[in-house]
């Protein structure tokens, strides 16, 4: 977390996902591999390629589930994308969601912070219960990987006022009491990483409500945040400008890279005559993943 946190200073806070459906890449496109794994992993690597090229993102993140419905060869393809983003020098957020009781919580640390499809952190909910949380928290620690988790705090979804949004009997909100554990487990980190400015545990905080902004970031000052919604969710840059203060953060897009070459002018004579190239869509994507990083740091 903290290695993420230094190169949001020196890259800009843009997080490119790697939420790579196959109906992304156009199908002239996907006709031309073995398969629309394999068409998906083409891009994924081109696309590294680029952002590390441009310098306009400081991480990836790669969203499981969408591997996971590509069978076998869709999670080779997830675990090859992951390797690739951490051999060309970016910090991998695998964002797996995973939470469960103690023993099973403890395996898929060891499948994600170990083997096959080892990653550098990886996202939490913490909706089974704070417990589900310590098998992942012991592979923070610098005997064991200094990993790092991303725990679900106020997602950007709408349906997160059905749990997240609720008050509780004793006083403040569902997401209040997530963030508070948040802080204890903070504390315990610092005894592990004393000379350390960023804990390796962050928040998931979504940037489509400006004043949840505010209020999250006045309350967790020394969490690093992973903030998702930005662009295709409705989120805009000076709600992340907000939650990017103070212990900082680094800003998710997903759709908004990935399709632009759907929205790309220079592109319109090949999408009408069904001529795009996989160099075409990734420099598309690569111009969007620019703009994005220089709209983030307008504020």
């Amino acid at each position: 977390m903290q290695i993420l946190k230094e190169a949001a200073k020196k890259y800009g806070p843009l997080c490119v996902g790697l939420d790579t459906d196959p109906s992304y890449i156009p199908e002239n496109i996907v006709a031309g591999f073995s398969s629309k794994a394999q068409a998906v992993l083409a891009y994924n690597l081109a696309l590294i390629e680029q952002v590390k090229k441009d310098g306009s993102a400081c991480c990836f993140k790669i969203q499981v589930a969408y591997y996971e419905a590509m069978g076998l060869e869709g999670m080779e393809v997830y675990a090859k994308t992951v390797k690739a983003a951490r051999d060309a020098g970016f910090v991998a957020i695998s964002d797996i969601k995973r939470g469960d009781i103690a023993a099973t919580a403890g395996a898929y640390a060891r499948a994600h912070f170990t083997g096959d499809f080892e990653t550098d952190i990886i996202t939490i909910n913490p909706y089974m219960g704070f417990d589900t949380l310590k098998p992942f928290t012991e592979y923070t620690g610098p005997d064991k990987g200094a990993k790092g988790i991303f725990v679900l705090l106020r997602t950007s979804n709408p349906g997160m006022t059905d749990i997240e949004q609720q008050e509780l009997k004793d006083g403040g909100r569902v997401l209040d009491r997530v963030g508070n554990e948040l802080n204890n487990i903070l504390a315990a980190s610092k005894t592990d990483y004393a000379d350390e400015e960023c804990s390796p545990v962050g928040a998931v905080v979504g940037c489509t409500e400006e004043s949840d902004a505010r209020m999250l970031r006045d309350a967790y000052p020394e969490i690093f945040f992973l903030i998702p919604g930005y662009g295709a969710q409705g989120g805009d840059a000076k709600i992340c400008a907000t939650l990017l203060e103070k212990a900082g953060g680094t800003v998710n897009s997903s759709r908004g890279i990935l399709c632009a070459w759907k929205k790309d002018a220079a592109l319109e004579a090949k999408r009408n005559d069904g001529t795009l190239s996989m160099d075409d869509i990734v420099a598309a994507a690569g111009r969007a993943a620019v703009a994005s990083k220089e709209d983030l740091m307008r504020f």
